[in-house]
């Protein structure tokens, strides 16, 4: 009963973050912006405003697929947010904008995450080997060392949260103070932003749920020796 409680809570959490971002993206993604501004000339906007003008905005495949790359200072925009002048695209354009700035004033999180990029990419993969490893030979050096590769990773997430946060507060500041959105429309793109901002809350609780799982196994395996 306690493992099928387990799967469906870390099901549940993400499968309902997931919904409830592309719920209220849907919603908001037919809100005409009053500025009339699509997502692209949004985040070219906040971009020269801040003394961007080498960062490129590009146009990027596939549903919700925006991002900002720090390596090429790029910001890639999902089609719908690239052309259309919604209050969610023009919410998600300022959002990876947010990230640009974040990268020009060398934001202390978002530099600590850019280190542990590579390290956590590594430490995760490798980590639930030791994992099952360690628990199905009852090894708990191996289980151990498991916990500790997964705890980079988990580290990873909880440095996410300020980064995506902030990168939320400076996009409103930005398209409130510019007048790219005005009155009932702040708070739609609060709403986006906030439902956005959950799918990285809820894999940061899954991530340390399941550590703190393992880290039992480990004090029940050494009480046993």
């Amino acid at each position: 009963m306690e493992i099928l409680i387990y799967f469906a809570v870390i099901l549940i959490i993400p499968l309902y973050a997931q919904f409830k971002v592309k719920r209220t993206y849907k919603k908001y993604s037919k809100v005409r912006s009053t500025s009339g501004m699509t997502g692209a000339q949004v985040a070219r906007l906040i971009l020269d405003q801040n003394g961007l003008r080498d960062v490129q905005v590009v146009e990027s495949r596939g549903f919700l697929s925006d991002h900002y790359n720090p390596m090429t200072k790029i910001v890639a925009l999902s089609s719908h947010n690239f052309h259309e002048a919604s209050v969610a695209g023009t919410a998600i354009a300022a959002h990876e904008v947010g990230h640009a700035i974040q990268h020009k004033e060398a934001y202390s999180f978002l530099k600590i995450r850019h280190m542990l990029v590579p390290v956590a990419n590594i430490s995760s993969n490798a980590s639930w080997v030791f994992v099952m490893i360690g628990i199905f030979a009852q090894m708990s050096g191996l289980l151990l060392l498991g916990i500790v590769l997964l705890g980079v990773g988990v580290v990873f997430q909880i440095v996410t949260l300020p980064v995506e946060f902030n990168a939320s507060n400076r996009a409103m500041t930005q398209i409130v103070s510019h007048g790219v959105i005005r009155n009932e429309e702040e708070r739609y793109a609060r709403k986006v932003l906030n439902a956005a901002a959950m799918t990285y809350v809820a894999a940061t609780a899954v991530a340390v749920f399941e550590l703190l799982r393992l880290i039992l196994i480990f004090t029940g395996m050494n009480r046993n020796e």
